[in-house]
């Protein structure tokens, strides 16, 4: 199998991908450059079938608010209706918030616990009687370092434990779709520089992060891209309920 076509043939769904210089978006193009043919969803159409145009005719955007069950449910369809079947669901989508404990109202925490969380679970729900039906799948899903170590960069406990809701989510469900030859992983990135938090690290914060990183670099989108490209492809075909590290060494566990 050669490097260009380690998605030959198979159909990826990636949450939360159009923004032009996001990790959903890196992964989008190197899937596509794999060989995958790769639905867009996002809050608008408009942006999402403009991300997807931008790779190539063949790969599609569609709207999904991934905290609405029906909306899920009904991108879903509209992916199978217009490309015949799904192989690889990237549960991308997320937002944070950086306030402290004491600051988050029940507003903010329904808000980040509903899109990271809440959502990776209404996306897996409407895509896994298809995968089901095609009797193989993966999943790969994005949790964050803030999860293992307890935040302390960008986001606030409230993303903390949405994230670390992601890790137990994701393994539950490697536990009970591995039967069904579904492969469910997750990703926990580092800091990765992407438009979320562009801006918002000084440079003294920066280098003070950067004593702790062992690759002494921040990450980039295609650090996080890569990961999943190989949770999505063969290569990982006997890996479920794992979480890949890409933080460039910052939690190089015990």
């Amino acid at each position: 199998m050669s490097e260009s076509n380690l998605l030959a043939g198979k159909v990826a769904v990636i949450s939360g991908a159009a923004s032009p210089r996001g990790i959903g978006m890196a992964t989008a193009r190197k899937f596509a450059a794999h060989g995958a043919t790769v639905a867009i969803l996002d809050l608008d159409e408009r942006a999402a079938a403009e991300a997807a145009a931008e790779i190539g005719p063949a790969h599609r955007g569609y709207a999904c608010n991934v905290t609405d069950r029906q909306a899920c449910h009904a991108a879903v369809e509209r992916v199978v209706a217009d490309l015949g079947r799904i192989d690889v669901l990237i549960n991308n989508a997320g937002i944070t918030q950086a306030v402290k404990l004491l600051d988050i109202d029940p507003e903010s925490w329904d808000r980040v616990l509903d899109v990271n969380l809440r959502g990776v679970l209404y996306l897996s729900q409407a895509v896994v009687p298809q995968m089901k039906k095609q009797g193989s799948g993966s999943i790969g899903c994005m949790s964050s370092v803030s999860a293992q170590r307890g935040g302390g960069i960008l986001g606030g406990p409230h993303y903390s434990a949405a994230k670390a809701g992601v890790l137990g989510l994701a393994k539950a469900m490697a536990r009970e779709l591995g039967i069904d030859g579904i492969r469910v992983n997750c990703v926990t990135p580092g800091l990765i520089q992407t438009d979320i938090n562009a801006g918002k690290i000084s440079d003294e914060k920066r280098a003070e992060i950067l004593t702790g990183i062992p690759l002494n670099r921040l990450g980039g989108p295609d650090d996080v891209a890569g990961a999943f490209l190989f949770l999505a492809s063969d290569l990982s075909s006997y890996i479920t309920g794992a979480v890949i590290d890409v933080n460039g060494g910052m939690l190089i566990h015990g």
